[in-house]
């Protein structure tokens, strides 16, 4: 459960300073519009309902300012036309837009650690420096830990050959 939680928290993190400001800005025009609209009316609903007219629209309205925001950075994140997605998420109606960001988006890219080279997330090794950055086992091809002695897919021994013989 705390694995979803800072994947969460991480791609939070994720929505740049403005969209949080036009988020805010978006809610408050929206309250400041609908109340002057209940000051206008001659036989406004009780004030409770008020309040909820107003503040559910203004934050459903707001949360959009901040998806629109996380799309536009996180497209740039994945080395995708954060000016198209945006501008897509913003006039594709009824938040099929959003749902076809969140369908087709592209995996977010991994830095090698020796290179400093973008990488797609599903390669094994690094096309510019051959660095490996998902260890598989010679026998199976299967993903291991670094810090695995033996495969858990073949049983192969994963130790080093100066490392064996060195023993």
């Amino acid at each position: 459960m705390s694995g979803k939680q800072s994947t969460l928290s991480r791609e939070i993190r994720v929505v740049p300073w403005w969209a949080y400001l036009l988020a805010l800005a978006i809610f408050l025009a929206f309250e400041i519009v609908v109340g002057i609209a209940w000051k206008r009316e001659p036989n406004p609903p009780p004030l409770f309902l008020q309040y909820f007219i107003r503040f559910v629209p203004g934050a459903l309205i707001a949360f959009l300012g901040l998806l629109i925001g996380y799309v536009n950075y996180d497209a740039k994140r994945r080395g995708m036309n954060r000016t198209l997605w945006t501008l897509l998420v913003i006039f594709i109606p009824n938040a099929i837009g959003f749902i076809l960001y969140f369908l087709l988006r592209k995996p977010v890219s991994v830095a090698c650690p020796q290179c400093g080279t973008l990488n797609n997330p599903e390669f094994n090794f690094c096309p510019k420096c051959k660095y490996n950055l998902r260890p598989t086992c010679p026998g199976c091809q299967h993903a291991v830990n670094l810090e695995d002695t033996f495969c858990p897919f073949c049983s192969r021994d994963l130790t080093p050959v100066s490392a064996q013989s060195g023993s």
